[in-house]
């Protein structure tokens, strides 16, 4: 019995040491697996391949497999495609194309047989290149991103969820039904089965609209589509025609086509031909043709008529807003011509300086200079007016030597500040001893610098060119001040860039260091054409300096009395809200004692009662 005792205790003490064992190797396993994890498989994958023998081929494999299953099972960034950029337009172009061969070609041969019968074959390649192009655009539409929160979905899952739960999705499906399958029953003869391929219509609208966007000719491009609508209607109604006709009969009476048995009426083309004109005099409501005979005639008619008078409204509607807005700006422009005649006919100008001023329109005009920048920019954001600023003018100001060398932010200010001007011939832009308000640069035109007697040149000034830079900046010590020390006179038309001191000045409020910058470039100037006065005692006040400071100062005033006031008027709001708010709060209060005030007095009658 000892003995049979001793073995089972040896038995388990054997199971105890396995099970340890086991435990002990589950444990090891699991910190290499999470050593693994730890690093990266390309660590994995080398040091696998370096550590092991030949003779140890298959943990490479092993390695070389998880290796794979890493690479495919990572995520991947999905392609989406933006619905703003230009892909999405192309796409748009390319599936137009299927759209609208199958709403001109289905029509056309199920009212044609010999249309259907003497090209099936290309017929069908033509067909199962739209489905091809169909089937492209559900799977396009599937990866086509949305934004939201003004940024671009880029889940997969998401995208392909939101194309099925929409509306499009169901009407894509049916569009795609193989009925086609109809050919083996009711024969080739009836390509109408694939009137669903119609569905997918919207692709081509939504394709004119954005090209509409993006055209530089937007009335142009209205009126085309319009004329292709149209197209469309009566190439419909000619192929009706020719159906109906031959339900009633050929050569039935003189409303329908005649008899095909004749042998100028039993051609394709003719057949084609004869209905198209016969549905482009019909809805154009022109008439001319045969008086129909039957009921059904007179009803077809009919139909036909409403949609020529519809026809008729949209076009002529369309094409009077189109020619109103292609010459809105005329229009407008011309108003402006007509105001300032009235004005100079009424204040007697001589008719010398009355054709000068019509010619300076004219040339405003001629060279489509009419619009103001200004104007056009203003209902742009302030970050898209200043590229544009930017990608317009900043060359043109880089070209002045006291702002080649100024920061980005000041440049910005500046150029969205420019504002163009135009000269006519004989034009002073200045004269000497005037006060230099504004600095200009040439943009196109040549200027002279003349003598006071207006004709003795002495240089001219070509594209690119810039003077008046030195005036604006009003430095001390220059011994013209801020005068103008030349004449200078446009020799034709110029079109100037001007930059007026106050402007300049507003902008520099905001970069001192830009100021300080551009201060000692205009002395360095001053000082090397002989023009900087360096004796201090000679220095006179700036009187026009300190006004603008008195300026400066009562604007500010005035700008700080708005805000107190403002500030005044929020603050007895404010009052007045809470005061109003408190005696709503008091009056709630009342209303709740007096109700508990009953209700203790009804609880004590009770009490009484009991």
């Amino acid at each position: 019995m000892v003995y049979f005792a001793l073995c089972r205790e040896d038995k388990k003490k054997k199971k105890k040491e396995k099970k340890e064992k086991k435990e002990k190797k589950e444990k090891k396993k699991k910190r290499k697996r999470k050593k693994k994890k730890r690093r990266g498989w390309y660590q994995t994958f080398y040091q696998s391949f370096l550590i092991c023998d030949f003779t140890k081929f298959k943990v490479i494999i092993i390695d070389y497999f998880s290796f794979l299953n890493f690479i495919f099972s990572s995520p991947k960034e999905v392609f989406v495609i933006n619905p703003a950029g230009l892909l999405y337009y192309q796409w748009l172009l390319i599936i137009t194309i299927p759209v609208m061969y199958n709403w001109t070609a289905i029509i056309a041969r199920a009212c044609f047989e010999e249309l259907q019968h003497d090209y099936l074959l290309i017929w069908f390649l033509l067909d199962y290149t739209s489905d091809l192009l169909y089937l492209a655009d559900m799977a396009f539409r599937a990866r086509t991103s949305y934004l939201e929160q003004g940024l671009l979905v880029k889940d997969e899952k998401l995208l392909l969820q939101r194309y099925k739960d929409s509306l499009q999705f169901r009407i894509d499906v049916i569009s795609m039904l193989p009925t086609d399958i109809f050919y083996f029953v009711l024969g080739l003869d009836y390509p109408e089965i694939r009137i669903n391929k119609l569905l997918r219509l919207n692709r081509m609208f939504e394709f004119f609209t954005i090209s509409e966007t993006m055209t530089n000719y937007p009335n142009i491009f209205r009126i085309c589509t319009l004329i292709m609508y149209i197209i469309i209607i009566i190439h419909w109604n000619a192929c009706l025609y020719f159906s109906f006709s031959k339900a009633i009969g050929f050569g039935s009476d003189a409303w329908v086509y005649p008899a095909v048995t004749e042998p100028e009426f039993g051609e394709l083309m003719r057949k084609y031909s004869f209905s198209l004109y016969w549905s482009t005099l019909t809805l154009t409501t022109i008439g001319e043709m045969p008086s129909p005979e039957l009921d059904s005639e007179f009803f077809f008619h009919v139909v036909d008529f409403l949609v020529g008078v519809l026809i008729f409204a949209t076009i002529v509607g369309n094409i009077a807003t189109m020619i109103s807005n292609m010459n809105a700006a005329q229009a407008q422009f011309q108003a402006r011509i007509d105001n300032i005649k009235q004005y100079m006919h009424a204040r007697h100008v001589s008719k010398d300086l009355e054709i000068r001023v019509i010619k300076w329109f004219d040339y405003l005009w001629t060279n489509k200079k009419a619009q103001d920048e200004r104007e056009v920019l203003r209902y742009l954001p302030d970050k898209l007016r200043a590229e544009i600023g930017m990608n317009v003018h900043l060359d043109t100001l880089m070209k002045v030597r006291i702002f080649a060398d100024c920061e980005a932010g000041l440049l910005i200010e500046l150029v969205l500040k420019l504002r163009p001007q135009v000269f006519s011939p004989g034009d002073y832009i200045c004269r000497k001893g005037d006060i230099g308000r504004e600095m200009y640069i040439i943009k196109d035109g040549k200027l002279a610098v003349v003598a006071d007697d207006g004709v003795t040149q002495f240089v001219v000034l070509s594209d690119g060119s810039y003077f008046g830079e030195i005036s604006i900046l009003n430095i001390k010590g220059s011994k013209a001040g801020n005068r103008r020390t030349a004449n200078i006179r446009s020799i034709g038309y110029s079109d100037l860039f001007c930059l007026s001191k106050d402007d300049l000045m507003e902008a520099l409020t905001e970069y001192p260091d830009a100021k300080a910058m551009l201060e000692d470039k205009g002395r360095q100037i001053l000082l090397k054409d002989g023009l900087l006065e360096l004796d201090p005692a000679k220095l006179k006040p700036d009187e026009r300096d300190l006004e603008d400071r008195v300026n400066r100062i009562y604007n500010t005033l005035q700008l700080m009395q708005t805000k107190l006031k403002k500030l005044l008027s929020d603050q007895e709001e404010t009052r007045k809200d809470i005061k109003r708010r408190i005696a709503q709060i008091e009056w709630m209060l009342n209303i709740t004692t007096q109700v508990g005030n009953s209700d203790n007095k009804n609880n004590r009658s009770l009490n009484k009662l009991c």
